[in-house]
């Protein structure tokens, strides 16, 4: 399974970057006497409501969900990773603060406060990317919490403390890289979620703004010709499926390889 999520990633990652070079049609470049023109040998996914080349624009959105996908998780795994590793280990007032700060946002449904957030800040792809990571780092606080937890009370922790090192250097050297395993396969699972919820917010009109392409917006666009012309709405959909489901299959893939469980199982086999 992580071989197959892999292998999905890498392809629509390498389609994204290499592909609209090599097309040979501009995303914004509009036809209009041919407008709404089904699959093709000329258009191979069609031409929307402004005559414009679907594969192109597929590409295009293609990269808006990477960069979204990279730049949230990156920022709220560094957020969240930072958090929780202080609440877990300095313990005390400074972890009850911080542990009602999460349950709070976490008692909010996350694409409604991502929506909250955008209409108040205005629509555009970098409120979206700060809107998603505020609500983002709460996983990852949370998972690094109770790793930072269990990490303190080893012995080699122990006897750091007892030879006076300071608690930044035994968070940094010696309890937070217990915990990067877990991070990783968050981070994975929460490219995923952060590429449905760019595509909901440009699908709201909240997000990336027209003309720009993104698979939201085109699903936004395309519904209202899903009887006349469901390719508009067809392959976008099937961009985000297809990249959901090789980024969940990553997560899945790293989360039994990283399981001690299934290490001790592989052992007694």
């Amino acid at each position: 399974m992580l071989r197959l999520g892999v292998s999905i990633v890498i392809v629509i990652a390498a389609a994204a970057v290499v592909g609209p070079w090599l097309s040979p049609y501009d995303p914004a470049l509009q036809e209009l006497p041919l407008r709404l023109q089904g699959p093709s040998w000329m258009h191979p996914f069609g031409l929307d409501e402004l005559g414009r080349d679907v594969l192109a624009r597929v590409l295009a959105g293609a990269r808006i969900s990477f960069v979204v996908a990279l730049v949230v998780v990156a920022a709220s795994a560094a957020v969240g990773t930072l958090v929780g590793a202080v609440a877990g280990y300095c313990g005390g007032m400074v972890d009850d603060v911080i542990s009602r700060i999460t349950d709070t946002l976490l008692a909010f449904p996350g694409i409604l406060l991502a929506i909250a957030l955008v209409a108040v800040l205005g629509p555009s792809l970098t409120n979206v990317l700060l809107a998603l990571t505020i609500i983002g780092w709460v996983g990852y606080a949370r998972v690094v919490r109770g790793q930072v937890l269990r990490a303190r009370e080893f012995e080699y922790v122990r006897a750091a403390q007892a030879l006076g090192a300071s608690w930044v250097r035994i968070l940094l050297k010696h309890i937070v890289p217990t915990a990067l395993p877990a991070v990783v396969v968050q981070a994975t699972l929460g490219m995923a979620a952060a590429v449905i919820a760019e595509a909901a917010l440009s699908f709201l009109g909240l997000g990336v703004q027209p003309p720009t392409p993104s698979w939201g917006t085109m699903l936004n666009g395309g519904r209202a010709h899903l009887l006349d012309a469901p390719h508009l709405t067809l392959f976008p959909g099937i961009g985000i499926a297809v990249l959901v489901l090789g980024f969940n299959f990553m997560g899945d893939g790293l989360r039994d390889l990283t399981d001690p469980r299934r290490s001790k199982r592989s052992v007694q086999s």
